[in-house]
Order: C-alpha cells, then structure tokens, then sequence
C-alpha cells in the first residue's frame, strides 16, 4: 500500500513509497486512489477526487496537441468557506526575497502553494496592484484587467473570493478596497461569465492560473502543457468544471504549483516559453518572491 508520492516531471507519472521503502512507478490517478489508510478511496465526483474536505483535484486532458510538455492540466479546487486563501510576499515576514512556491509552504503550513503574480527586474515587486490584509505591498495599478478579491471586511455580505473584472461600470479599486482587505490585479484570461479574452498567438507557455467557478470557489489551475493562451482559455472553458473567470499568475519555467495533504504531495514546475526557453526539460523549481497558498481556517502557521 502506497502511504506517500510526489510528482516528478508532470500529472501523468508518479513516483511512489511502499511500505518496503521500495519505489514504485505508477499512474497518478491509481496513486491517488491508494491514498487513504486501509485502502480505501477518496470521493470522487463527476471527476473531481477530494484530497481532504473542500479540496478537490482532477486532471484535464488536452483537446489538442500541445507544442511540448506533458499533455495534462491540473485542477484544484478549493472551497473558500473551509480554507483561507493568503497572500504571501517578503517584507511581511522579513524572509529571504524569494523562495520556490514548495518552501513558502514548509515555511507557512500551507496546504497549497503558487505564484502570485509576474514580478519586476528586481525580482521582489509584483508588477500590478498587490494589498494583503489592509498593507500595500505594490501600489502598481496599471492596465491589467482582472482583480482577485478576499478577506471580505464585511464577511458574510460579499462573497469570501471573487475574480472580478476592472472593466465593468461602477467597479472600482476604490469600491474594492471598501469590501476586501485582500486585492491582487493580474492579466485577464477569461472575463465573466467565461469569455476567452486572448485572440489566437504563436507564443506559447507552461501556466499557473487563478479562477473562480460558479459556486464561488477557487480554482488553481497549471499545465505544463506548452499552450498559447488562447487555447489554454478554450480548453478549461470547454472542460465542464465551472470556470466564469480567470487570471494568469505566471509563466515558463517561473510557473509552479505545490500542495500538501496529508498522504498526498505534488509539486509541479513549468519549463517552457517561446521564444525565451523553447525546450522541454525539467529544471528545479524557481525561487518566487510573492505567492498565494492555502491554509486551513484556524489552523495556526508554524513557529519559525
């Protein structure tokens, strides 16, 4: 019986510890089935396999043929009721300027960890308007059309998450900030209630993305399938999880995704991104300056 894995190189192979101490090769889908103490087998609905209470993982396979990597998407989906969603970035904890998204979350207890964003030359600064919990960390607006909101300040009259659009009449940054104490602006992806903002294009990328679904809930989203945007757009829309809008958090080699849960650890890293890395090669995760991870309500961070 499998007790616990990790991902090597993309969703499709898994690397496995027996009992023995002996490793084993064998699908992820069938690792994460063996998961559970006993044997027995996570729920799964219309797809969706829950790694714990309100988080769910699936895999999304490409309608297309993708211009290298591995031909998955990965899905998490994470309730917002049960989990807080953070913001996390240098200054707030006088850390190092930047660890891989794997390390801010032994460094923080976090469950899942991405990028937060693209971030300037200095390697520090998120390159649009980022505030966490009241602080402004970048006081960088600019033309980026997608905002995620949370930490509402009126909890239990707006949402708890939202991905809203900065181009609808009446939405404000000023409006926000009277609602959520946690604003991060991104490149749009998918405006509500799910168009495709991306025409077609050559470049193409590994992604990490953030989206909302119609329920609400948050959706971290990565493909080290090298697409361009527009057909990374087309097939999470057409997938039939939910998606009503979408932000990109990063791309190519810079782009990585970790979670922990119990049994279960995955950590994903992109490597692809024409025409700066046009190869398909597995190179250890980057170290990122701001990420978002996820955290258990009330659970505590660990002492440091």
């Amino acid at each position: 019986m499998c007790r616990a894995f990790q991902f090597l190189s993309g969703p499709a192979v898994a690397r496995g510890l027996l009992r023995d101490g002996t490793e084993s090769l064998m699908s992820g889908l069938v690792m994460i089935l063996m998961l559970a103490a006993g044997g027995a087998a996570p729920l799964q609905a219309a797809g969706w396999i829950e790694l714990a209470p309100g988080i769910d993982w699936r895999e999304l396979t490409p309608t297309g043929t993708p211009a290298a990597g591995d031909a998955a998407i990965v899905a998490i989906r994470v309730d917002p009721a049960a989990w807080e969603l953070l913001l996390l970035y240098p200054d707030q904890h006088k850390d190092a300027p930047a660890r891989t998204a794997r390390q801010w979350a032994d460094a923080h207890g976090l469950a899942i960890a991405t990028n937060a964003g693209m971030f300037a030359t200095d390697y520090r600064t998120h390159v649009g308007y980022m505030e966490s919990r009241g602080h402004v960390v970048s006081q960088r607006f600019n033309s980026y059309q997608s905002v995620a909101v949370f930490d509402p300040s009126r909890a239990g009259r707006v949402p708890p998450f939202r991905i809203v659009d900065l181009d609808v009449l009446g939405t404000t940054l000023e409006s926000l900030r009277r609602d959520y104490s946690s604003i991060l602006q991104n490149l749009r992806l998918i405006k509500r209630p799910g168009i495709n903002k991306w025409n077609q294009q050559d470049r193409a990328w590994s992604e990490a993305a953030l989206a909302e679904d119609a329920q609400g809930r948050i959706l971290f989203l990565f493909s080290r399938a090298v697409l361009a945007m527009s057909d990374f757009n087309r097939e999470i829309l057409s997938a039939g999880i939910g998606v009503v809008a979408a932000q990109h958090l990063e791309g190519g080699a810079e782009s990585q995704l970790f979670v922990r849960l119990g049994d279960f650890v995955m950590e994903l890293s992109g490597s692809y991104e024409t025409p700066f890395g046009p190869g398909d090669d597995s190179p250890p995760a980057w170290p990122i300056p701001n990420v978002l991870g996820i955290r258990r309500r009330g659970a505590a961070a660990p002492g440091r």
